[in-house]
């Protein structure tokens, strides 16, 4: 029990961060493209690029975009207090940027007080805060610990003299007097924790192609809990992940430095992003799509088929992999191991190579507006590897699926005017009542949420929940890390999905 706990909570905080991080990613296109436009070679190139006029638009967009990188630790604290608390989001998300200013003013009263030496520490201006400066590390922390005190107090009822405190107000009493005795504490705990993670990223950096290898394996291994967002979320935004200038994580580092510094300066932290991913999603799960759609029986070749275009377009286009790995890690688990082994030989390969390709998702979007599109790049090199992984990848799967006999399973086509059974659909979305009914009804959900493709739901009685109608809904695979919470896998459609089953529920 203490086990489904510990998933279910890394679980939920995974699902978390990817509000953020999907906004980053955003922004972070955006801040490609006009840093792109800004390099001396592209505007020798395009010589309308010196207009005053069109200079001016692109600088802006580049300065407002590369902006929200700097609030990733409140981001994150309003996130995962949104994300972790089981009602009322609206008012956790709120007290989440609360808790994370009380914080910040309440560790700068300590590191200004003269009651210790914090030389040793980074201090910077933070929302307008001379304080230390922890990083995400600040926000993540921020926010489990407002999540908790919300899912606490927000229903908190006091004597009638005071009621008025009581319930969703006291909820911001309560996180502003543990945020502050928290910031009061937090630059003599920081000190020793900071140099433990330094030591760690030395450690990391030093371990050179092998450290590379083993954070690409771990990335995709980690795929079917959720927790890879945690591992990614503490090499692009901690000291793990790198220390340039004063700012941590790799990611951080080379969107604030990319249009300033010579690429080669960024190329050993874009190791740990992007570019890693390239070779297996543009070219190695599509070549595996192939092979998987080749190895089906006849009659499920056209289902198979419809499923395998869709995940290979996420895979390529917008580094979307989950729809397609989900596909197969059940019914073939060593193949999910070889993906994951060759996703850290894909990393591996991509920094040997020196190619310097950065931000998040890996397809075809961040390869043109970080890759082709930046001098010194060496955005070719994925080029070079890409279709000796389409080969491998193909080979490999097509041999053990059919040496195996095995093919994923891809459920009929349903009416959508037909009820499925438990689900009655009049005057209400059919397909959100189909999800509803697969997970054992109303009165057996607890809490909904979703990531980028997953819909994340707390259940009471795993035993009600019936996988049959869950695939007939669409889902591309069923995870189930306790006993009391569910992942159901629908790819790039999830945000509709899931509106539709809270709107129902």
């Amino acid at each position: 029990m203490k086990k489904n706990k510990i998933m279910d909570f890394f679980s939920t905080l995974g699902s978390s961060l990817m509000m953020p991080i999907a906004a980053l990613a955003a922004c972070g296109i955006l801040l490609g493209i006009s840093g792109a436009l800004l390099k001396d070679q592209v505007v020798a190139a395009l010589p309308f690029l010196e207009n005053p006029a069109v200079f001016y638009v692109i600088d802006t967009l580049r300065t407002i975009s590369g902006v929200v990188f700097t609030l990733i630790p409140v981001l994150f604290a309003i996130s995962i207090s949104l994300g972790m608390a089981k009602e009322d989001k609206g008012i956790a998300a709120f007290a989440g940027f609360i808790g994370y200013y009380t914080f910040l003013v309440s560790a700068s009263t300590v590191v200004n007080s003269g009651f210790g030496n914090f030389d040793s520490l980074r201090v910077a201006p933070i929302l307008g805060v001379e304080t230390i400066d922890m990083g995400a590390v600040a926000g993540i922390l921020t926010g489990i610990i407002v999540a908790f005190l919300h899912n606490k107090y927000h229903k908190i009822q006091f004597p009638v003299a005071i009621a008025f405190y009581g319930g969703k107000r006291f909820v911001a009493i309560v996180v502003i007097l543990v945020m502050g005795l928290l910031g009061q504490v937090a630059p003599f705990v920081w000190q020793p924790i900071s140099a433990g993670i330094t030591a760690l990223g030395t450690l990391i950096g030093s371990a050179g192609s092998l450290g590379v290898f083993f954070f690409g394996f771990l990335e995709r291994l980690l795929i079917p809990t959720g927790l890879h967002h945690v591992l990614n979320s503490i090499f692009r935004t901690t000291a793990v992940g790198g220390v340039y200038e004063g700012v941590e994580g790799c990611l951080n580092i080379f969107l604030q430095f990319f249009d300033k510094v010579d690429i080669d300066t960024l190329r050993p932290f874009t190791q740990f992003l992007g570019q890693g991913k390239m070779p297996f999603m543009m070219f190695g799960l599509p070549a595996a799509a192939l092979a998987i759609y080749r190895s089906s029986p006849s009659e499920k070749k056209d289902r198979v088929k419809a499923l395998m275009i869709a995940g290979v377009a996420a895979s390529i286009i917008s580094g979307i992999t989950e729809p397609l790995e989900f596909s197969f890690m059940f019914i073939a688990p060593l193949l999910f191991l070889f993906h994951a082994f060759m996703g850290g030989v894909s990393f591996l390969l991509m920094s040997v190579l020196g190619v310097a390709i950065g931000n998040t998702g890996g397809g075809l979007i961040d390869y043109i507006v970080w890759g082709v599109m930046q001098p010194g790049s060496r955005w070719y090199m994925v080029l070079v590897v890409g279709p000796i992984y389409a080969v491998l990848y193909y080979f490999v799967f097509k041999k053990y699926l059919t040496a195996k006999n095995l093919s994923i399973d891809v459920a009929e086509e349903i009416d959508e005017d037909e009820p499925v059974a438990g689900a009655p659909v009049e005057g209400e979305d059919s397909l959100a009542l189909q999800v509803i009914a697969g997970l054992g009804g109303r009165e057996n959900i607890k809490v909904v949420n979703n990531c980028i493709s997953r819909l994340r739901v707390d259940v009471d009685d795993m035993n009600l929940v019936q996988e049959n109608i869950l695939k007939q809904t669409g889902s591309m695979g069923i995870i189930k890390p306790s006993d009391t919470h569910i992942q159901v896998v629908y790819g790039p459609k999830i945000e509709k999905i899931a509106d539709a089953v809270r709107k129902a529920l």
